[in-house]
């Protein structure tokens, strides 16, 4: 059976986790997917121990947690500087997962820059090398896997069903080689992630690579979004007659493959931004809308 939760990026900068806590609580969410905050890589250890010991009081069991900012792609761009400190936030990052006690640490992997593209594959064999010792430290730090989130451009891999067999395959190959000290890798799947290329072309359609990838994933993204993948938003009743993710359809799917899942454990999250950050009259209507979204899943997920 699939539990449901909330991933924390809407509230960044402007309501604190206590009030998310309480929202979640009004919905009898007890899932939360931690998003990255650039303050996270620097901040002390007793920060992390506070956040969860307030999660502990309303009973929200911080599961996994997840970047949100793509500020952990140095592996991609060919400089030993910014490789360096892709390396260092990320091996902080499994240390604060650890510390929240969560099941999984996750990132997009990286993303080639589009005037240096031939830098692709050479970013991939980087980003994976990379990733066989950090399958070791979450291991040694407690962890149960670490996931990579499949994105929506040719930029981002891994995007196409082979890059998510190849990248995977890679990584859990080591695994089995080296069980007795490290973890598996996995897919945090989204649910409005496609491939349309330049000319706005569909080449894989969010609902093919969702499905293609749930023999890897264990957890994923309740986002929708439009007909070529270019805006994503919730699950309100005007924002499901705009969007192309249908809920129903996304449970079938689901339900009809649930023994192909690799976890017994599988959390999808909701992940919106939300309204605009930063305005007045905008930052009020968070409640209201991630609340929609929230009850929308519930009422196809939980009936």
């Amino acid at each position: 059976m699939i539990e449901l939760g909330i991933k924390s990026d809407a509230i960044e900068y402007r309501y604190s986790y206590e009030w998310l806590f309480d929202l979640m609580a009004e919905h009898n969410i007890k899932n939360l997917q931690m998003g990255s905050t650039f303050e996270m890589y620097s901040l002390e250890d007793d920060y992390f121990h506070k956040l969860k010991e307030k999660a502990d009081q309303r009973d929200i069991n911080i599961k996994s947690t997840f970047t949100a900012h793509r500020e952990l792609g140095g592996f991609f761009i060919g400089d030993p500087y910014m490789e360096k400190v892709a390396r260092k936030n990320f091996e902080r990052f499994i240390q604060v997962s650890s510390i929240l006690g969560a099941d999984y640490c996750g990132s997009n992997p990286g993303a080639v820059l589009r005037d240096q593209f031939h830098l692709k594959e050479a970013g991939i064999e980087c980003y994976l090398s990379h990733m066989k010792e950090l399958q070791q430290l979450a291991f040694e730090s407690g962890l149960k896997a670490l996931n990579m989130e499949p994105m929506s451009c040719m930029a981002e891999p891994p995007t196409t069903p082979q890059e998510m067999n190849y990248m995977i395959g890679t990584l859990n190959d080591y695994h089995k080689k080296n069980k007795t000290n490290t973890v598996p890798v996995f897919l945090c799947g989204d649910i409005s992630h496609g491939l349309a290329n330049e000319t706005e072309q569909i080449i894989h359609s969010n609902t093919e690579l969702f499905e293609h990838g749930i023999p890897m994933m264990a957890e994923f993204h309740f986002k929708n979004t439009d007909a070529i993948f270019s805006s994503t938003f919730g699950f309100s009743k005007e924002e499901q007659q705009k969007g192309i993710v249908d809920l129903q359809e996304l449970k079938n799917c689901i339900d009809t493959n649930m023994e192909l899942f690799p976890v017994n454990d599988l959390v999808g999250y909701l992940e919106i931004s939300g309204p605009k950050t930063g305005r007045d009259y905008s930052d009020i209507l968070l409640r209201k809308n991630l609340s929609e979204s929230l009850i929308a899943i519930k009422n196809v997920f939980e009936k």
